[in-house]
């Protein structure tokens, strides 16, 4: 086992990003059309490092699965974007971001990146604004904020229930204006089959055309990937169906290293489960718990409707467990508490779900006030539903959101293969054990508009690259292992559908590798797992040819990623024997029930290395130190 470096810059906490940005060797603007650059994923982060590069006069090649690069699954955010702009004037700063934000993630993340998130965040709504996102304004004309878990002040921006959606829409436009110029060339339907080493650094990618079948290869001076998270190993997600581990696990096999990949985020405001044959699962957005409160009877097996229990007979049990942070603990605390309530038969009508109310707002505020905060929300809700949101409570539980392991990087959002970047929800950085809502917006835009055309820029400036095509005969090596794998699961013709298999897994991870995880669950998962597999290599059924539009197929090998993600998430699970954010450790926990750090033993990053033997991944460690925010027991009271 190895230490990791993580290459932070000497210093000043606040002075580390500034000094390094100096020292950072340049590229000639002249000399910046000699390199090319490919990125994967048009998202947030995607889109926004595409339009950055592509802007700077770098030549830009960037790839999204979806028939149009507006449906990344970006738009699915919803409820706001941090900054630590302090407009609200209510004590917010720069720091105080920062010191949140490592609180949050529960003293699981590198400090210096977090700092430099924080700083950068006050840009991203001047970049924003500048290209015409329309925000919430207050009456006066000046931008809006609203609160959100974990914090004590009001630092998220907003545009009603769809800031992803609205970010979208400004880095594609900024994106689409470099197409338009020529800087950036945009393939859709393509999905990355696997990334192209020459000489130990990242030269390229092999896509897979989804529309004709085609297996296409593209060189390049370097890497991006701005491919997402992993949540849909769940299967039940509030992911897009499409969203996958594919780029990064392929990644990971050929040397990247994947860190803490049992870092997974269970966002407390779900709409629950309807059934068993659902495929996804809806978010309403953490704002609503702004106004919304959250309640269950006291009493179990109480099934009268909510207007007929009366207030003595109700448990606001956030807001008398956590008197300073009420409704707006972090996602973690809110979800284990929502599932603790449940276990005791007190959820809704005896079922997994809580009532978030919000009786009380209308009231106080007025229903045409609530309507402009979250009226698309409301909308949503009773479209799924057939519920009124504004005249009976909201019903929501916790669910499978946001990955917050995801391949390692260095200080400049470097991988363990030189040439490839990792940028948004695909790297681990900014986050540790535990995201605070509006955060995920808030770092792919930092990561693609202010911190990858700094260091993507220095690597390039620096690398030894020799001219490399696409007739390489690497290239051609990964082509051949492409198809191969494309016509082996052709060739399988079983009789058990792909969906049947994703479902099997995602029920398994989530019993044992969910919200409470323990030793004997991970180790029945770690048995399990295998024979899952095995299963499906021998039985799964894909229909139809790898020449043609195939959905079945693109399907496939995506189950077959998370096949072996999921055994090397759950060994992580099983070797982090502390609770932390959102991995709870059923063997470690207070007395009060809450989360138990070993930071003895697990103040660190666990990144895993690909040995060849599924079963037998290495470990190597990035030790953690905390110097601006000592370490100290979570607490949200």
């Amino acid at each position: 086992m190895t230490t990791l470096q993580s290459g932070v810059p000497s210093g000043p906490i606040d002075q580390k990003w500034t000094k390094h940005r100096f020292d950072m060797k340049l590229v000639n603007p002249a000399n910046r059309r000699k390199y090319t650059v490919i990125v994967v994923g048009t998202g947030l982060a995607g889109a926004s490092a595409a339009a950055s590069l592509g802007e700077m006069g770098y030549n830009v090649l960037s790839f999204c699965f979806q028939d149009s690069s507006r449906r990344a699954h970006s738009i699915a955010a919803q409820g706001g974007i941090n900054a630590a702009k302090n407009y609200a004037n209510d004590g917010d700063s720069v720091y105080r971001l920062f010191y949140d934000t490592v609180k949050g993630g529960d003293f699981r993340a590198r400090e210096a990146n977090v700092h430099r998130l924080s700083e950068v965040s006050v840009n991203i709504i001047d970049q924003c604004v500048a290209q015409g996102v329309p925000f919430a304004r207050e009456y006066g004309g000046l931008l809006d904020n609203r609160s959100f878990g974990g914090a004590q002040v009001a630092r998220t921006f907003y545009a009603k229930g769809q800031t992803g959606q609205q970010l979208l829409l400004g880095a594609y436009s900024a994106m689409m204006k470099e197409v338009a110029k020529g800087t950036v060339r945009l393939f859709t339907r393509r999905e990355m089959m696997d990334v192209v080493v020459v000489d130990g650094r990242a030269r390229g990618i092999v896509v897979r055309h989804l529309v004709t079948g085609e297996i296409e290869s593209f060189a390049a001076d370097a890497v991006v990937l701005a491919t997402g998270g992993y949540g849909n190993v769940f299967y039940l997600s509030t992911n897009a169906k499409g969203c996958n581990v594919t780029a990064t696990w392929r990644a990971h096999r050929k040397g990247a290293f994947f860190a803490n990949p049992c870092f997974t985020q269970i966002h407390p405001t779900c709409i629950p489960v309807h059934g068993e044959y659902q495929s996804k699962l809806t978010l309403m957005s953490e704002s609503l718990r702004n106004d919304g409160r959250v309640w269950v009877p006291k009493q179990s097996g109480d099934t009268r409707s909510p207007s007929n229990i009366p207030e003595s007979e109700r448990d606001y049990y956030l807001e008398t467990r956590y008197k300073s942070f009420g409704n707006l603990v972090p996602r973690d605390i809110a979800s284990r508490n929502a599932k603790m309530v449940c276990d005791e038969g007190r959820g809704v009508n005896g079922e997994l779900a809580v009532y978030l109310d919000f009786a009380d707002s209308i009231k106080r505020l007025g229903q045409s006030t609530i309507e402009a905060r979250y009226g698309n929300l409301f909308e949503m809700y009773e479209r799924i539903t057939g519920e009124d949101p504004y005249s009976v409570p909201m019903k929501i539980y916790p669910a499978i959101h946001y990955t917050m392991g995801g391949l390692w990087v260095d200080y400049n959002l470097q991988s363990t293969i030189p040439g490839l970047h990792v940028i948004g929800e695909a790297n681990f950085s900014d986050h540790g054990a535990n995201r605070l809502g509006a955060s995920a917006l808030m770092q792919g835009l930092a990561d693609g508009y202010f911190i990858l055309p700094y260091t993507l820029g220095h690597y390039l400036a620096t690398a030894p690259l020799d001219p490399v095509s696409s007739r390489h005969p690497e290239f051609e090596k990964c082509e051949t292992l492409v198809r191969d794998r494309i016509s082996q699961l052709l060739a399988i013709k079983g009789s058990r559908s792909v969906d049947s298999f994703h479902r099997e897994l995602g029920l398994l991870v989530w019993d044992e590798c969910g919200m409470s995880r323990s030793e004997a669950g991970l180790r029945r998962a770690l048995d399990k797992i295998p024979e899952i597999r095995d299963e499906f290599w021998a039985s799964v059924m894909v229909s139809g040819s790898g020449a043609e539009l195939n959905q079945t197929l693109e399907k496939a090998g995506r189950v077959a990623d998370f096949l072996e993600f999921a055994e090397l998430m759950v060994t992580d699970a099983l070797e982090r024997n502390e609770s932390c954010g959102g991995h709870f450790r059923e063997e470690s926990q207070t007395e009060e029930g809450e989360a138990l750090r070993n930071d003895t033993d697990y103040c660190h990053v666990a990144a895993w290395a690909f040995s060849g033997d599924l079963s037998k991944p290495v470990l190597h460690k990035e030790a953690l130190t905390f110097e601006e925010v000592p370490l100290s027991q979570r607490s949200y009271k």
